[in-house]
């Protein structure tokens, strides 16, 4: 027999040339970690309905008061118009509507001093605690977030003892008040000034900046404030708006800002304290749409940077 009658064995089929091999397939507990970690977990979400139910519901509940409270400043006789509104502004009513305006003036700057205090003080504080003193850093959250827990009347008189050294001192101006909304914003301006510090990588941008021989001023203002920007502006609105619609300390402490002004003048014009109501929610529901797309474009920045 030769070889040539041997009988050969069939080839073995070889893959097409290019073709990708065939994936692997995750294991299921990974495979739900993943799902869980992108929101993809079927079942336990609210559908569209859902959503759109509760917006309704819970926008409803927001707005009725309000259209009330702007129907109620649109009455004139028996019809609606924009008198009431008008009014303000009519120099002929200056000194009545006078103790209103002023205390708008002294809540803009108590406003102001209150983010200076934000910004210049507990910021950097929080900052040295993280980069020098990281086992300071319960007690100093203890400390920010204790006058959330106290009520605005024991605030007062702890206060108290205080401003009446600082009256017999330094006069009995408006701006001392703001000592004390310091204390009253610190622990939403903590909470918004943490969360960028822990997002964003404080030690290691401040090693390097100081490697390459940058002193601590510039650390501060040039490498760490930029990365920081968006939990400092949504601290300073936060503040802000803490100020506008604090009515307590103000009253026990004798000092005239917007709501005690507001008090004043619903005594002698219900319609213009409802207008500056108005006006005073608009804008703290602005500084509030701000602080949410703030914090929407830091997290999204997060995560671009992120691995």
């Amino acid at each position: 027999m030769s070889a040539a009658d041997v009988a050969q064995p069939a080839p073995v089929p070889q893959p097409a040339t290019g073709a990708a091999p065939e994936p692997h397939a995750a294991p299921p507990a990974e495979r739900g970690r993943t799902e869980r970690r992108h929101g993809q977990v079927r079942g336990l979400g609210p559908g569209p309905v859902t959503r759109w139910a509760v917006a309704i519901v819970v926008g409803g509940l927001f707005a009725l008061p309000i259209l009330s409270m702007l129907e109620f400043t649109l009455r004139d006789g028996d019809g609606h118009s924009l008198a009431r509104w008008a009014a303000l502004l009519d120099p002929d009513n200056a000194a009545r509507y006078a103790p209103l305006w002023q205390g708008l003036r002294n809540s803009l700057v108590l406003a102001a001093v209150t983010v200076a205090i934000v910004l210049l003080l507990l910021a950097p504080t929080m900052i040295l605690v993280t980069l020098r003193f990281p086992a300071l850093r319960r007690p100093l959250e203890l400390v920010a977030l204790l006058p959330i827990s106290l009520p605005a009347i024991v605030l007062v008189v702890g206060l108290a003892p205080v401003y009446l050294f600082i009256g017999r001192t330094f006069g009995t101006g408006v701006w001392p008040l703001a000592l004390a909304y310091g204390v009253t914003a610190m622990p939403y301006a903590y909470r918004a000034i943490q969360a960028s510090i822990d997002a964003t990588g404080v030690r290691t941008l401040a090693e390097a900046a100081r490697t390459l021989g940058a002193g601590w001023p510039t650390v501060l203002l040039r490498v760490l404030a930029p990365n920081l920007r968006g939990g400092l502006l949504a601290a300073s609105l936060i503040s802000v708006a803490v100020v506008l619609g604090e009515f307590t300390i103000a009253s026990l402490l004798a000092r005239q800002n917007l709501q005690t002004a507001l008090l004043v003048v619903n005594r002698q014009d219900a319609y213009a304290a409802v207008i500056l109501s108005l006006l005073s929610l608009l804008l703290v529901l602005v500084l509030l749409l701000l602080i949410g797309r703030v914090g929407a474009r830091g997290g999204r920045g997060a995560r671009t940077e992120g691995p």
